[in-house]
């Protein structure tokens, strides 16, 4: 059985990862945002939950959790940085404050989560780091720049982690959600004003599918627990987990788009060069 380390539990996939773990017998500390709802999250397994009240974009205050709970709870076996929310909004209209309050959450929230827990980790030799970034990671959207920017950023701070971490026997793990069965896109999400008529054919359409479609989401809280509950057991998880078919489909005609244009461009690219470069190693 492992210790976890969850946060944003209260709701969402960050409350079924906490869920799947606890019916798998594992114990989990949760972070909440509000102090109601720690008596909820705690009553779900007696004994086994644990639930620590935390602003994320506290560094102090996060590093002083996860020390806490190493010595109280038990050493981390597994720490997922979940918290974080959706800003939706067109890039001219939305406000610089909330790009940046975007990036507190979802980049140097899960930076300090995670920062927090590796030296417990390394010391151990052991471990395994998760952070949820989104399909909007690897893809983008209209209307979705702050958030895809703050899951773009995320991604490469994973990757660079994974390959910093992973001769001391820890994993690191980006987990890429599709469209799931939660609130993200109702209540969770943040939607900056709308102001020029130059978007509206673009972008209203965008807002009231999505609206529209939030609750009747593809993807299945329940069975992406169980699917992050299972990598856990092979003997070489993935570096990046995509989780639902709308994710994959997505991805890789993103990926793709990507690909066509390194190919159809690499004859201009390769004129940038000093003929007596050196070329600098890969990892």
């Amino acid at each position: 059985m492992k210790t976890f380390l969850i946060t944003g539990v209260s709701s969402g996939l960050g409350r079924a990862f906490a869920e799947g773990a606890l019916e798998a017998g594992h114990t989990v500390v949760g972070t909440v945002r509000r102090e109601a709802d720690r008596g909820p999250f705690e009553a779900l397994a007696p004994g086994r939950t644990h639930a620590r009240r935390l602003d994320v974009t506290d560094d102090v205050a996060v590093r002083a959790v996860v020390d806490e709970v190493e010595a109280s709870v038990g050493p981390l076996d597994v720490a997922i940085a979940n918290a974080g929310y959706g800003l939706e909004g067109i890039f001219e209209e939305t406000p610089l404050s909330a790009v940046r309050a975007q990036f507190e959450t979802n980049v140097f929230g899960a930076a300090a989560t995670l920062q927090a827990v590796l030296p417990h980790m390394r010391k151990r030799r052991a471990g395994h780091l998760m952070a949820v970034t989104s399909m909007g990671g690897l893809m983008a959207v209209p209307g979705m720049s702050a958030y895809c920017g703050s899951k773009f950023a995320l991604e490469g701070m994973l990757e660079s982690i994974r390959k910093e971490v992973t001769a001391f026997g820890i994993h690191v793990t980006a987990v890429e959600p599709g469209s799931f069965r939660t609130d993200w896109a109702g209540r969770s999400m943040t939607r900056a004003e709308r102001t020029i008529a130059d978007y509206d054919a673009l972008f209203t359409p965008i807002r009231d599918a999505r609206t529209a479609a939030s609750g009747n989401q593809l993807g299945d809280p329940r069975k992406a627990a169980e699917a992050l509950l299972h990598i856990l057991d092979v003997p070489e998880p993935p570096a990046h987990l995509l989780l639902g078919s709308d994710a994959l489909r997505l991805v890789a005609a993103a990926r793709q788009a990507v690909d066509d244009d390194i190919r159809g461009w690499e004859q201009l690219s390769r004129t940038t060069d000093f003929p007596d470069g050196a070329q600098i190693a890969g990892a």
